[in-house]
């Protein structure tokens, strides 16, 4: 029923990415007017709808010129923040203690401010990649390799914001997730993308890092045999099931939120009274970017904790690397051979977090 119904808005998809291309082609020809900006700018973004991890991208590649000196700042539409600040900023807050994170609809009056107002000196546009007004220096595109192109087609029968042939505007692609797919399944994405882009192509895993919340973090090994509950409200929700799954625990129950959920007292007394009826010594798990909106450690007598990921490159660290070099300041780079590129280990600090989790929201 479902492929059926996707079929019937065919028409749809085709006036979709027709519309999509002529844009594009506007862009390219200088039709449509792009606004450059007197600092780099490094855009992390998608070509299909839904969690493809850009949260912990962007905080690999903030962090990365962070640790060379730069003086960054993130720059993001903010789905979901009508009411404040949304999940994906006051996560990059908590992680990222020395990056400013903006959000609003004109990105370009954002990079002005950020520029004139905090004097950054390199902008990371987070989820730009169709944000095309803002002239950009580089173009990191996510796929996620558990569900790539958004069932093929684009938008409204599929996922896909454009074509794929867009992957020929990317400087460089990480193909996330790639832990959880078959490595005959990773290899044939792999020729898929070539098809389509000759840019540097890296892979990466969402590395759990910890469990945290507001009284302090837990290793994961205590999680190995346990039973666990889980809620999450994410694009992708099945990637987060998956990574529990793997970190050895036994999921007994779950409950699953549309992406950017607005958690509200009914909904929070509701996950409250769903916890009440589990095992007395199940966990109760969420993600890092449910828990900040949530910022509660107890649901129903269990200890609520958030899972912390972080963005780990397994495989063309180095080439990504290089690609991220040549938006650097002309001053910095004469000196960013001798600076410490990312680690994993480094990409939580817990006083960073307590800071921010002390902080209004």
């Amino acid at each position: 029923m479902p492929s059926l119904q996707r079929l019937a808005l065919w028409p749809a998809s085709l006036f979709y990415s027709t519309v999509m291309r002529l844009r594009n082609l506007m862009y390219d020809v200088g039709i449509l007017k792009q606004n450059r900006v007197s600092v780099p700018v490094v855009v992390v973004g998608n070509i299909t709808v839904g969690g493809t991890g850009k949260t912990p991208a962007v905080e690999y590649v903030a962090r990365y010129y962070r640790q060379q000196q730069i003086q960054v700042a993130i720059l993001s539409r903010g789905y979901g923040s009508d009411s404040g600040r949304n999940d994906e900023a006051m996560v990059l807050e908590a992680n990222l203690d020395d990056v400013p994170h903006l959000q609003g609809v004109d990105r370009v009056d954002l990079a002005q401010r950020a520029i004139e107002e905090l004097e950054s000196e390199l902008l990371v546009l987070d989820d730009g990649f169709q944000h095309r007004r803002l002239a950009r220096d580089l173009d990191i595109v996510l796929i996620d390799a558990t569900e790539p192109w958004g069932f093929g087609y684009t938008l409204p029968r599929g996922l896909l914001r454009e074509p794929r042939s867009a992957l020929r505007r990317a400087h460089a692609i990480i193909l996330t997730r790639t832990n959880l797919v078959q490595a005959d399944d990773l290899a044939r994405l792999k020729s898929e993308v070539r098809k389509n882009s000759t840019c540097p192509v890296a892979e990466a895993i969402h590395a759990p890092q910890g469990l945290v919340n507001s009284t302090g973090t837990l290793q994961l090994d205590g999680l190995a045999g346990k039973q666990v509950v889980a809620f999450c409200g994410l694009g992708n929700s099945e990637g987060f099931w998956r990574t529990l799954e793997k970190l050895g625990c036994t999921i007994i129950d779950k409950k699953e939120y549309p992406d950017h959920f607005a958690y509200q007292r009914e909904d929070v007394q509701e996950i409250e009274r769903w916890a009440k009826q589990l095992p007395v010594d199940c966990w109760l798990i969420t993600t890092q970017k449910d828990w900040v909106k949530l910022r509660i450690d107890q649901l129903g007598g269990k200890p609520l904790w958030a899972l912390h990921i972080a963005l780990e490159i397994t495989q063309g660290e180095e080439e990504l690397h290089s690609i991220l070099q040549q938006a650097l300041p002309s001053s910095s780079q004469d000196d960013s051979a001798s600076i410490a590129t990312p680690s994993t280990s480094s990409l939580f600090c817990k006083d960073a977090y307590d800071s921010a989790t002390a902080s209004s929201v």
